[in-house]
C-alpha cells in the first residue's frame, strides 16, 4: 500500500482547479482564500455555481472584479442544479478544453494549505489525492485503501480507509496507494481524461468520484494519496446518517450502480438486490417506511444506469 520512492516535478505543466459550489457562499469564500494563498498559484480556476440561491453569485462577481493575484477565476452559473457530479463533469470538460496538463478537483467546503498544490505537483504521477484533516488537525481522510468489488460477503465495499489504517498524518508513509477518491483534492493529468472520459453526471451526488477512480484504475492508473498535501475540511462528515431522506436515495442508488457496473462476479452484482430486500424487511425496526421507499426506488433506477459511461470528452 505504501511507496517511499522519491519523485520529481514535471516542469512547465499548467494546472486548472475545478470548484463546484451550491449555496455555501461563506465556505466558498474561505476556500477561494486558500487557493489565492498557494505558493504555486493555479493557472486557471473554473468555478461551477449550481444555481445557488444564496449570495454566491454576488461573492463570485466581487471576486472576479477584484482580480486577486493567484485567483484566475472563470465562473459558470448553471441554470439549474446539476449536482456535484454534473458540476464536476462540466468543470473537467472546460478545463480539458482549456488545454491544461493537470486538473485539480475541489469542493467548496475544503481549504488547501498554502503549499498543497506545490506538494502535489512535486509528484510525477497521473492520479494524486491530497489528504484531508478537520479544523482541529485530526486526520479525516476516508478514501479507501481497499474497495472490494470481488467478495460478495463484504457488506460494504470500502474495507479500509486512510483514516482508520493510520489514525494520524504523522503515521502515514509519504505516499499511500488508494482504490477510490473523493472529488475534494483529487488531481489528474489530462491523459487520464483522454483515456477514460469525463466524470459521469448521472450520479448527481455521491459515488461519481468512486466511479471515476474505478475507471482510472481499470485503465491501468495508480492513485496516490500524498501525506504532506494538506486539505482542511470545514464541515464534519454526517451525511451517511440520512438514509431515509432525499440524500439516502442517491446513496443507495449510486452504491448499487457501482456494484452493477463494476462488480467482478455475478454474486457481487446480486448484492444490491439483497441489500434492498434486507432494508425492506428490517424497515419496521430501523429506517421506517421512508428508507424502505428510498431503497426500492434506488434499486429500480440503478438498473437503468448499468451501462458504463463512454470515454468521450464531449
Amino acid at each position: 500500500m505504501a511507496d517511499e520512492a522519491p519523485t520529481g516535478p514535471a516542469a512547465g505543466e499548467s494546472v486548472a482547479v475545478v470548484v463546484v459550489t451550491y449555496n455555501r457562499a461563506d465556505l466558498l469564500a474561505h476556500m477561494l482564500d486558500g487557493l489565492a494563498a498557494q505558493t504555486r498559484p493555479a493557472d486557471a480556476i473554473y468555478v461551477i455555481d449550481n444555481a445557488s440561491s444564496d449570495h454566491t453569485r454576488a461573492l463570485l462577481t466581487e471576486q472576479v472584479a477584484a482580480a486577486r493575484p493567484g485567483l484566475p477565476l472563470h465562473v459558470t452559473h448553471a441554470e439549474e442544479n446539476l449536482g456535484g457530479a454534473g458540476g464536476f463533469h462540466l468543470g473537467v470538460q472546460m478545463a480539458f478544453a482549456g488545454g491544461h496538463d493537470r486538473i485539480w478537483l475541489m469542493d467548496d467546503d475544503v481549504v488547501p494549505a498554502p503549499d498543497c498544490l506545490e506538494v502535489l505537483l512535486a509528484q510525477d504521477e497521473a492520479c494524486l489525492m491530497a489528504v484531508r484533516e478537520d479544523t482541529h488537525g485530526a486526520l479525516v481522510e476516508k478514501a479507501a485503501l481497499r474497495f472490494d468489488l470481488r467478495n460478495p460477503l463484504s457488506v460494504r465495499p470500502k474495507t479500509a480507509m486512510v483514516e482508520t489504517e493510520y489514525g494520524s498524518r504523522d503515521r502515514m508513509p509519504e505516499r499511500v496507494e488508494l482504490q477510490n477518491v473523493a472529488f475534494e483534492g483529487f488531481m489528474l493529468r489530462r491523459e487520464v481524461v483522454e483515456a477514460i472520459g469525463l466524470p459521469d453526471p448521472s450520479y448527481f451526488i455521491f459515488y461519481d468520484d468512486v466511479d471515476y477512480a474505478v475507471r482510472a484504475r481499470r485503465a491501468g492508473y495508480r492513485i496516490w494519496a500524498v501525506r504532506d498535501a494538506v486539505l482542511v475540511r470545514q464541515l464534519p462528515f454526517d451525511q451517511q446518517h440520512d438514509l431515509s431522506g432525499w440524500k439516502g436515495y442517491f446513496m443507495y442508488r449510486n452504491l448499487f450502480v457501482v456494484h452493477l457496473r463494476y462488480g467482478e462476479n455475478a454474486l457481487v452484482r446480486l448484492k444490491p438486490w439483497l441489500v434492498t430486500a434486507a432494508v425492506v424487511l428490517l424497515s419496521p425496526l430501523r429506517g421506517g417506511r421512508a428508507e424502505a421507499r428510498n431503497v426500492i426506488r434506488a434499486m429500480r433506477d440503478a438498473r437503468g444506469m448499468r451501462v458504463r459511461p463512454s470515454g468521450s470528452v464531449d
